[in-house]
């Protein structure tokens, strides 16, 4: 058994990740910013980042945060593991990051080409949305009396235990590369998850699609960051929202 750091551990696919690990009888150390005793802000690294890689044979990187400073963050923890010769740095990434030109979407993909060049072992899977973001997502827009939605976009949400299931097992094997995309069992269109959405809270709101500008929302609409070939999750978003507010399809 091997000793592996999760970074941004505390997080919903982080937590799920070391879950899987531990269960799976490996050392795990959970790196956050506030989860002793590797309690790290990566953007900042230091000594405390160097004695959470000091002896790991592998790092899954999950932490992440629209706010910036993802690659700032990367370069720290990339010149930690290779201090302490980290044999394999696993990192989860999104799909489509290479086609929509959104700026969340531009740092993971710099992040991606740092982790490439980095000189260590190294691999990548890309997954679509999890049911949580969405889920998120729908029950902010829905705060108002109308639900209003970017006219023309689906999404592919997936389940994100699948994910950590997958990655954990990447993370027990050898360096891979980029490997195949991960993507939800069905590309939807947002009208009809939200409507599910608002069934399974009890809501009840009109739905406006309302079309947007830019070169983002126009790969967007044009699926850029959808998978629809590699439809590999098995959980559906109604599925999910039986699990969670026991509502749905």
């Amino acid at each position: 058994m091997t000793t592996i750091l999760v970074t941004g551990g505390t997080g919903t696919l982080g937590r799920l990740v070391a879950q899987r690990l531990r269960a799976n009888g490996h050392e795990v150390r959970v790196l956050s910013r506030h989860s002793q005793p590797y309690a790290v802000d990566l953007r900042e690294g230091g000594s405390g980042l160097d004695a959470a890689v000091a002896g790991v044979d592998t790092i899954v990187h999950c932490a992440t945060t629209a706010r910036g400073g993802d690659e700032q963050a990367a370069r720290h923890l990339i010149t930690a593991a290779r201090g302490a010769g980290v044999r394999h740095l696993v990192y989860i990434s999104i799909v489509g990051i290479d086609r929509v030109p959104f700026g969340y979407y531009k740092a993971k993909l710099a992040v991606e080409k740092q982790i490439e060049a980095s000189g260590l072992g190294w691999t990548i899977l890309r997954a679509t949305q999890f049911h949580d973001l969405v889920a998120m997502f729908l029950r902010t827009l829905s705060k108002l009396p109308v639900l209003f939605l970017p006219a023309g976009v689906g999404d592919q949400p997936v389940d994100v235990a699948e994910v950590a299931d997958r990655l954990a097992g990447l993370a027990t094997g050898e360096p891979a590369g980029r490997v195949d995309d991960m993507g939800g069992p069905e590309v939807r269109t947002f009208p009809d998850l939200a409507r599910a959405y608002l069934k399974a809270t009890g809501r009840r709101r009109p739905i406006v699609n309302v079309p947007l500008f830019g070169k983002a929302y126009r790969a967007f609409r044009a699926g850029g960051h959808l998978t629809p070939e590699r439809a590999v999750g098995k959980r559906t978003f109604e599925e999910y929202l039986a699990a969670r507010f026991g509502g749905g399809r």
